[in-house]
């Protein structure tokens, strides 16, 4: 059992850790992220900050499979003048008031031609909502329904400055050896400007588990990558083809500081053992939580999962995309994530990662009846007293079933005991020469 992931989860100060995660995304909210360009080299310079990473620049053009890296794209300058010569949509008040990968442009227009380049929510009128068009060149801006009823007839200014030429696609990419190169894949999307649940939350949640784990023994090797969304995944797994075939387990995080429950969505296997684990998790903390089949729609899951990589990779998160009221608009902000949530959401990402550590199967040593376990210190010597029996009932359970068959997983979800315990009383016995690993 890994001691040193055992004791920072008794420890696990929840709050503390949510502050930290919440500072992180206070200080890259404001950034104008997108698929490439300056705004995602500075999102990862903070990330670097907390957890060391290697940046990687793809250029314009590379093929991926049936895809080619974008143009990269920046923004300087956009905005609107209304027929007295006010901004009424300003990129400089917020950057999804600009659709993003908008082509430069300036000219003046009626309003009636203007309404064809501008995107709002009659549903939801107070808010700005997330629009891209990454692989069709236009121009754009998003803004409030409120601001958009209230536009008068006239000549309207537009001025869009951005440049779209050849240049990179950036990620970054945090990868610590273990004692072995099988590897479990961390992934989280870099490309949303200005949503903090969607996704900064993940960025913070997965560089602080970074750090953490750079710090202790590991048994798998972990290669943690901040990437673009879609085209990311897809050039990653382009370029590094042999990397990713060791991927043995792995996850997709987002959406992980709103006060919604747990959820988390399998993998295209279904019954790996990332899915197991993650489960056994949700069901070990006590509160509720929701589970999903894999669709092939989602996040960067459905990369991993397509059917020439297949590989075990799941996604957790709280509320899934799409099914806050907040998602995609400008209501994603730093209010909507709550430092708590964040600590609580590394805790679950650290109890995963524990339970991958310690998964194994064990044979008992000594199977003809139980072991007297009072002499080696493990038992009570007065009975009748019922002071530690959980604890007991938990090597029981071990002994029991360790056949070399059972997994330590397969007798928590047997016994109804948390992994945690399960695997706290494998170690006990392993120390007391009653168990071997098969």
């Amino acid at each position: 059992m890994t001691s040193a992931l055992h004791h920072w989860l008794n420890s696990f100060d929840a709050q503390s850790a949510g502050r930290e995660i919440h500072a992180f995304a206070t200080e890259a909210y404001p950034i104008c992220r997108s698929i490439t360009g300056d705004g995602v080299r500075q999102t990862l310079s903070l990330l670097n900050a907390i957890a060391p990473l290697e940046v990687h620049e793809v250029p314009s053009g590379t093929p991926v499979f049936d895809w080619n890296v974008p143009r990269e794209w920046n923004v300087r300058e956009a905005w609107i003048k209304d027929p007295n010569g006010n901004r009424v949509v300003d990129f400089a008040d917020h950057n999804l008031h600009l659709l993003g990968y908008s082509v430069p442009t300036a000219q003046t227009m009626p309003l009636a031609d203007l309404q064809e380049h501008l995107y709002s929510l009659p549903e939801k009128p107070s808010v700005i909502p997330y629009r891209t068009s990454y692989y069709k060149d236009r121009w754009g801006f998003c803004l409030s329904h409120e601001t958009r009823e209230g536009l008068p007839e006239g000549n309207y200014e537009v001025f869009v400055d951005t440049t779209l030429e050849d240049g990179h696609l950036s990620y970054g990419e945090v990868f610590l050896p273990g004692e072995t190169d099988e590897t479990v894949l961390i992934s989280a999307h870099v490309c949303h400007p200005s949503l903090a649940n969607d996704n900064l939350s993940a960025l913070g949640v997965c560089a602080h588990l970074a750090r953490l784990l750079s710090g202790v023994q590991r048994r798998y090797s972990y290669r943690f990558l901040f990437l673009p969304g879609t085209i990311g995944a897809i050039t990653w797994l382009a370029t590094r083809e042999d990397d990713a075939r060791r991927v043995v387990h792995g996850l997709v995080a987002a959406n992980l500081g709103d006060s919604g429950a747990f959820h988390y969505k399998k993998s295209r296997r279904g019954d790996a053992l990332i899915d197991r684990a993650a489960q056994q998790v949700l069901a070990d903390a006590g509160e509720p939580y929701e589970v999903e089949d894999f669709v092939p729609f989602g996040y960067d899951e459905r990369q991993y999962c397509s059917p020439g990589f297949n590989l075990p990779v799941g996604s957790l998160t709280r509320t899934p995309w799409g099914r806050y009221p907040e998602y995609h608009t400008s209501d994603d902000n730093l209010e909507l994530i709550r430092p708590e949530a964040l600590g609580e959401s590394l805790r679950r990402y650290l109890e995963v990662i524990f339970v991958l550590e310690n998964e194994a199967r064990y044979r008992n040593l000594n199977p003809n009846c139980e072991p007297q376990l009072g002499k080696r210190g493990l038992y009570r010597t007065i009975g009748g007293d019922d002071g530690g029996r959980e604890r007991e009932l938990a090597l029981l359970w071990v002994l029991n079933q360790s056949d070399g068959d059972n997994s330590l997983l397969d007798i928590a979800q047997r016994s109804g005991m948390s992994f945690r315990r399960i695997a706290e009383a494998a170690a006990a016995l392993r120390e007391a020469a009653l168990l071997e690993p098969v």
